[in-house]
């Protein structure tokens, strides 16, 4: 096991992904230049990369190689990516920041941004498919369909219409929560469940385990999320702040208030750990990763 501190080994996966995401986007200078250029401008030099950083947490506890957790990271955080490219888009929440610079539609145009995030898209899927990321063909199989399930309509795209859809409404904690199994989670999730396959076979209640873990995450990043946008600024958030309050979308701090959405996240967190518990040192990483996103400030 890595003797790197955490903040030492977060900076050095967050660096590792930077090389790997320039090495798997298309040059800028190839044809056709301008949609490669706002593909490159979309994705490299900002984020936080929590999904390549629970890939290779996860990876971890499988004893995974790290060239394969690249791939695999690489797949999500395009995917994230695209995702982030279409959301920000003026028929969908017309946002002008994120990741502290202009948004992609805003540096280009909408329709370059369109594209982006359809080829982002279909990158992702190349990028998992090409080369083997799983000892066992089928297994690998199965991963790009997860991937497939967790971007799709019963994934985070189908979150982002409910979400669209519940503008002004007031949901109730179970409807929050099946939204944002949907539209956050689900990615979140599948950076767990694909990672640890890219290892050793775990067993299936080993794998629920952390399927669980993963869909817990997913809630708990959300949460934090919320009181972000709620008490953050600008500069400190890299987006805009406040932004779901001034577009009336329900939150956990709508719902709850900051101090109860502080301690759904503080339960969902242990609930997380207490999981991870069983794994022992090859879940370190994962366990300080869920402790650094329920206290993160940005």
């Amino acid at each position: 096991m890595s003797t790197l501190s955490f903040s030492q080994w977060m900076n050095h996966i967050q660096e590792r992904m930077e090389s790997a995401l320039d090495r798997a986007l298309p040059a800028p200078e190839i044809a056709p230049a301008r949609l490669h250029e706002a593909m490159r401008y979309a994705v490299l030099g900002g984020g936080k990369r929590v999904r390549p950083l629970l890939v290779h947490a996860a990876g971890d506890i499988s004893g995974a190689a790290p060239e394969r957790l690249d791939r695999v990271a690489c797949a999500l955080e395009m995917i994230h990516t695209y995702s982030l490219v279409h959301d920000d888009m003026p028929c969908m929440d017309d946002d002008i920041l994120r990741r502290g610079k202009p948004t992609v539609h805003v540096q280009f145009d909408d329709a370059t941004a369109l594209l982006v995030g359809d080829a982002l898209q279909t990158l992702a899927f190349q990028h998992i498919a090409e080369v083997p990321v799983s000892d066992a063909p089928h297994r690998q199989l199965g991963m790009i369909r997860q991937l497939a399930i967790a971007s799709g309509s019963r994934g985070m795209a189908g979150g982002q219409a409910i979400d669209l859809a519940s503008v002004g409404l007031q949901l109730s904690l179970a409807e929050l929560e099946f939204m944002h199994i949907h539209k956050t989670g689900a990615l979140i999730r599948a950076s767990i469940g694909l990672g640890v396959q890219c290892g050793r076979d775990l067993n299936e209640d080993e794998m629920d385990s952390l399927d669980h873990v993963g869909k817990v995450i997913g809630l708990l990043f959300q949460v934090v999320d919320d009181i972000l946008d709620a008490e953050a600024d600008t500069a400190t958030l890299g987006k805009t702040a406040g932004k779901d309050a001034a577009n009336d979308k329900p939150t956990y701090v709508s719902l709850l208030g900051v101090t109860r959405a502080r301690a759904l996240a503080e339960e969902m967190c242990q609930d997380a750990l207490d999981r991870l518990a069983a794994f022992g040192e090859p879940a370190r990483r994962l366990s300080e990763l869920t402790r650094f996103i329920v206290h993160r400030q940005f």
